[in-house]
């Protein structure tokens, strides 16, 4: 709303009204404003959700090490995330923008789903909050609208990179001068970065394209479902989810600046995306909005963000990596997301496995795999054989948070850095 009402404003020789035109300008304005409004709301609803005892009531210090208690804190947090994601957003992008319109559709219907699952979970008393089935409904059903909007919108279109070789080995990276629709995404560790969807469909013929946009739309719904459930897994730790979704949040924000200036998607031979800069400013509220809930949710928690953080988190990462088409560099951006899930399915495929032969055992302690580190010898099942003992003590889940901060911002910079290596 800004951005307009100052582009208007500028047509009357009004001082500073050019800044808003600057990407760089309207970006960090949305970090710290989204910052500012996560902690200072932040604080009015915990003290809101307290007053309605809208806690959670799941964990407490019997299963627990170290004896913390975490009965009574309050649970929803997400709304705080969401708020003050919104709210810079709305007041500071460019609403026209296609890509702005997707990641706020995506942030509501997100956040709605989750906080359906938190609701039944504390006012139904269901533990078990939303059936699985609706929640993956969910998922799906904004996976096919992006999906669908990136394939019919005219709005979306990339200029390809096209490599140029000139005289000696010197290479010269050019993009085509004519933007338009395209399937090809951007992968790691190839030359030239990318891969075709339709390349992969060429079966189909002369409807290969129109396969390899089908193609492309379940990609997308399978990125959003796995992604958005990785980080509603890693949601176990005071302030796990939101440490790492921030730094997820800066290297998707780098991505999304360098996608959408010309000279440095030729530098990194990468394709160019007009439009794709309002990402930025989405990211930066992204970025700030997860960085003031920290001030409430790190050790020890005052609030938990639920599925209505959690999953809304997920969303924004996944829609926000394919918009770029860098959803390829998801499982090693997100790799502490990935891990998670797999540690799951793993356990329960064993643990099943077992089951059919009468016999107890299980791959980790506990899993998502962050409990597998808060769990000490002593609360282990004796009749249950383990593959991974180790450690035989808990480690503490605030040193455990940390250092899956520290592995994420490793996996951040190696993604960026894949874009070098060919």
């Amino acid at each position: 709303m800004l951005y307009y009402l100052f582009r208007y404003l500028g047509q009357f020789g009004i001082s500073g009204a050019h800044l808003w035109g600057y990407i760089s300008f309207r970006a960090l304005l949305a970090l710290i404003l989204s910052l500012v409004i996560s902690a200072w709301f932040g604080e009015k609803f915990i003290a809101f959700l307290k007053r309605k005892q809208i806690t959670e009531t799941q964990r407490d210090a019997s299963i627990d090490p170290f004896g913390v208690n975490k009965i009574g804190v309050p649970s929803m947090g997400g709304i705080i995330i969401i708020v003050a994601i919104l709210i810079p957003v709305l007041l500071l992008g460019r609403l026209r923008n296609i890509y702005l319109i997707l990641m706020i559709v995506t942030t509501v219907w997100l956040g709605f789903l989750g906080g359906m699952d938190d609701f039944i979970k504390i006012f139904r008393k269901n533990k078990e909050g939303l059936k699985g089935k609706y929640k993956i409904i969910g998922q799906i059903g904004i996976g096919l609208i992006v999906g669908l909007v990136l394939w019919s919108s005219p709005d979306v279109k990339v200029n390809e990179n096209l490599a140029i070789q000139k005289e000696g080995q010197e290479l010269i990276i050019k993009h085509r001068a004519d933007a338009r629709k395209s399937l090809k995404t951007t992968i790691p560790f190839v030359k030239g970065h990318n891969l075709d969807y339709a390349q992969l469909t060429s079966w189909a013929g002369k409807y290969s394209n129109a396969a390899g946009w089908a193609l492309f739309v379940i990609m997308t719904i399978l990125v959003v479902t796995a992604v958005s459930n990785g980080a509603n897994l890693n949601d176990g730790m005071d302030g796990m989810c939101a440490g790492n979704s921030a730094i997820i949040g800066v290297a998707l924000g780098i991505l999304a600046y360098v996608s959408s200036h010309l000279e440095f998607a030729s530098y990194l031979n990468i394709m160019y995306i007009p439009g794709s800069q309002e990402l930025v400013v989405f990211m930066c509220a992204f970025v700030g909005a997860l960085i003031g809930f920290l001030w409430y949710n790190s050790y020890p928690a005052q609030v938990f963000m639920g599925d209505t953080g959690s999953l809304t988190i997920g969303g924004i990462i996944a829609v926000g990596a394919i918009i770029i088409h860098k959803e390829l560099l998801l499982p090693i951006l997100c790799g502490i997301f990935f891990i998670e899930s797999l540690s799951v399915i793993v356990q329960v495929y064993y643990f099943k496995k077992g089951k059919k032969k009468n016999v107890k055992q299980r791959i980790f302690k506990r899993t998502p795999i962050h409990d597998h580190f808060r769990t000490q010898d002593s609360q282990l099942d004796a009749e249950c054989s383990y593959i991974v003992k180790g450690p035989h003590l808990a480690v503490h889940e605030a040193k455990v948070t940390i250092r899956f901060w520290i592995i994420t911002i490793i996996l951040a910079a190696f993604t960026i850095i894949t874009l070098k290596v060919r």
